[in-house]
């Protein structure tokens, strides 16, 4: 199977992070899809030319994470709970940084529908 991936070494992320971040991402996009497969480490790692390490601790990343169900023999596969998982996180964040905007927000004496206009002008953005 080949699995798309593209690696930086342009960046401070890690290389599995890369690597668990574009998986999630096809995933929630919907390009990955529970039951699908994905490549034996040994292969994903000699695709990209890195280590079965790296691949490895990504693949463990991914399975603690919920977005991989590995089974012996057989091999690795997008499981049902990872985007679920994943939106929540996601909601979870963006409700923190909501607060803070709030806090922020009533601290300097901006008033509600400035910041229900500020949200609405981002979210509408490209």
């Amino acid at each position: 199977m080949q699995l798309e991936i593209i690696i930086s070494t342009n960046t401070n992320v890690p290389i599995y992070e890369q690597i668990t971040s574009q998986i999630k991402a096809k995933v929630v996009r919907g390009e990955l899809q529970q039951g699908d497969p994905i490549p034996s480490m040994r292969s994903l790692a000699r695709s990209l030319h890195i280590s079965v390490i790296t691949v490895q601790r990504a693949y463990e990343e991914l399975q603690r994470d919920g977005f991989v169900e590995t089974t012996v023999g057989r091999g690795s596969f997008i499981s049902a709970g990872g985007k679920i998982l994943y939106q929540e996180e996601q909601q979870r964040q963006t409700e923190e940084f909501l607060r803070k905007a709030a806090e922020t927000g009533r601290a300097c004496g901006i008033p509600l529908a400035k910041l229900q206009e500020l949200l609405h002008l981002f979210y509408e953005e490209d």
